[in-house]
């Protein structure tokens, strides 16, 4: 193997998702890439590729530490580091059971800290250091019943905005990835799809006026694939954009983003009626009517 060669450490690689995507792609970029999960042996995708890997649970720290020292053993260095480890939640607000919800932050907003803080002394050694957060659209567009997720990735979007000032001083570059639709098993990883979790409203809840619940408690599938990008395409993409010698400080790669960027800058409110037929809302507006 190269000592030449840039190496990066990816979290969250199990096959089908985005992790895997971006490895794959950074190793075609010439690359030495070290794919972890959990569960190595969901890695099936990336040893394939002939992509190396290592174990690491992002919310434990002796794990983090142990990958720390294995990947001091195996490559001597750490170029660039890819946070892409997270998870869902889909349930209203009022409904979400508080546990679950901070499982969700304690994936999408406190392991990135853990994780970066870990592996920073080897990425001060680095005459190019890279740390890129995948946060999410999310983070801008507040779409019902997603509440825990999109307020995580605002938060991890806010953090990682700091972070890059923060660690500018020291030569290494922090960015954050804004993903949009893209193909891939991250719905499988929403809490409320799980056998263990939850998978339907409380029977108490305020939202259950329509028939079954909100139809995207149930069905979110078609609002998640909706045109949504060819993983292989999007990371292709992200990993140019990361290649450059100077990348910006938001990558935005995936379908829809470039609406989320507009909505940004547009009066609040303006895209109600969309996101409240987008989460059946609408059904839930006319069901209340007609109950009076």
């Amino acid at each position: 193997m190269s000592a030449d060669k840039k190496v990066a450490l990816i979290t969250g690689c199990s096959s089908g998702g985005l992790g895997a995507a971006l490895a794959i792609a950074l190793h075609k970029a010439g690359y030495r890439v070290i794919a972890t999960a959990r569960n190595t042996s969901k890695l099936e995708e990336t040893r394939a590729a002939g992509i190396e890997d290592l174990e690491v649970d992002v919310l434990s720290p002796a794990s983090i530490s142990t990958c720390v020292r294995n990947l001091e053993a195996l490559t001597g260095r750490l170029d660039l580091l890819i946070n892409n480890a997270g998870a869902g939640y889909n349930m209203p607000v009022v409904d979400v059971d508080i546990e679950e919800a901070r499982k969700v932050f304690d994936l999408n907003v406190f392991s990135l800290i853990g994780v970066t803080r870990a592996f920073l002394p080897m990425l001060m050694k680095s005459k190019d250091a890279r740390v890129v957060n995948n946060i999410s659209i999310a983070a801008h567009v507040g779409l019902p019943i997603t509440g825990m997720y999109s307020s995580s990735k605002a938060a991890a979007n806010m953090m990682t905005e700091t972070l890059r000032l923060e660690l500018a001083p020291f030569g290494i570059r922090v960015i954050a990835l804004m993903t949009g639709s893209v193909q891939s098993n991250f719905s499988n990883n929403i809490p409320s799809r799980k056998s263990e979790a939850k998978t339907e409203l409380p029977e108490a809840s305020i939202y259950r006026v329509v028939p079954g619940g909100l139809k995207m408690m149930t069905d979110p599938e078609p609002l998640v694939m909706k045109d949504a990008m060819d993983a292989r395409t999007w990371a292709g993409q992200v990993v140019d954009d990361l290649s450059k010698l100077n990348p910006p400080h938001q990558i935005w790669r995936g379908a829809n983003v470039n609406v989320a960027r507009l909505a940004c800058h547009f009066p609040v409110g303006m895209f109600d009626k969309q996101l409240k037929q987008t989460a059946r809302l609408d059904e839930l507006e006319t069901a209340l009517r007609d109950s009076k």
